[in-house]
């Protein structure tokens, strides 16, 4: 059975080399997004299917995964990448879990400081999200990748941690309300004056546009509040695939299907 499936392995690859060849072929004449977000979901069942003994080595994988795909968006001109990587609810899994996945995103923070490409490709890294409830050695290892490419713009990596959609939307108001009574204004008075660009500029991504394109990894259809308020226009794609699995093709194909869409913003 072996030289079979090995036989079987090679045909695969070849297909998929070859289709994966015809997308990139295409992709110049897509609509490309600037922004897209991604959840990356499935790590845990990924170790699990693989038959790794911890599932911390499912988040490791997803890691490494991480650093490909952003070669990918280089590639196809992608200009804002933002990527949920922990979320509030997160803290409620087994403290092993939340103390490793904590751990991995500290390594990686650092090592992002000292990547040659970082650097090379002008990546700027910020990080969305309560920043305050992570271990202090984490806030420390995000504000020293912040500070180490704050003055880039070419690529923007958007990092969500400790983050909740609607965390953020409370925040964001909170922020409006406080800067409106300290001009003297009476509640009423900021409730009549209440709009929707009122509130953007308190959002942790004020200043950049909304996300086209969103994409959610290992075959769950919800949105699980990410980016809420930037996301009413966004288009979807969910991909069965489990995020350390996630091939090139998987993503031209999410890219591919984006540009087939007819975005009409409500009209």
């Amino acid at each position: 059975m072996k030289p079979l499936r090995a036989m079987k392995n090679q045909i695969e690859k070849f297909f998929y080399n070859a289709y994966q060849r015809r997308l990139e072929s295409e992709a110049n004449t897509w609509n490309i997004p600037r922004h897209i977000g991604v959840i990356l979901d499935g790590n845990r069942r990924y170790a699990k299917a693989s038959g790794l003994d911890d599932i911390i080595k499912g988040h490791y994988e997803g890691a490494d995964k991480l650093e490909e795909v952003l070669h990918w968006c280089d590639e196809l001109g992608v200009e804002i990448f933002s990527i949920w990587i922990f979320s509030l609810d997160n803290f409620k899994r087994a403290a092993h879990e939340v103390e490793g996945i904590l751990g991995l995103i500290e390594r990686k923070m650092r090592e992002l400081t000292t990547i040659e490409g970082l650097h090379t490709n002008q990546i700027k890294v910020r990080a969305m999200g309560q920043i305050e409830l992570l271990p202090p050695s984490l806030q420390e290892a995000i504000r020293a990748a912040e500070e180490a490419t704050q003055n880039y713009e070419k690529f923007i990596l958007n990092v969500a941690v400790a983050y909740g959609g609607r965390e953020e939307i409370i925040e964001a108001f909170r922020g409006h309300l406080k800067a409106e009574s300290e001009t003297g204004k009476s509640v009423r008075q900021i409730a009549d004056e209440l709009a929707v660009d009122k509130i953007t500029p308190y959002l942790y991504t004020s200043d950049l546009p909304d996300p086209e394109l969103i994409i959610r990894t290992s075959g769950e259809v919800r949105l699980s509040g990410f980016l809420l308020w930037q996301s009413v226009y966004s288009e979807y794609y969910f991909c069965d695939t489990y995020w350390p699995s996630f091939r090139k093709i998987d993503f031209l194909r999410a890219l591919r299907a984006y540009s087939e869409r007819k975005r009409r913003f409500g009209k």
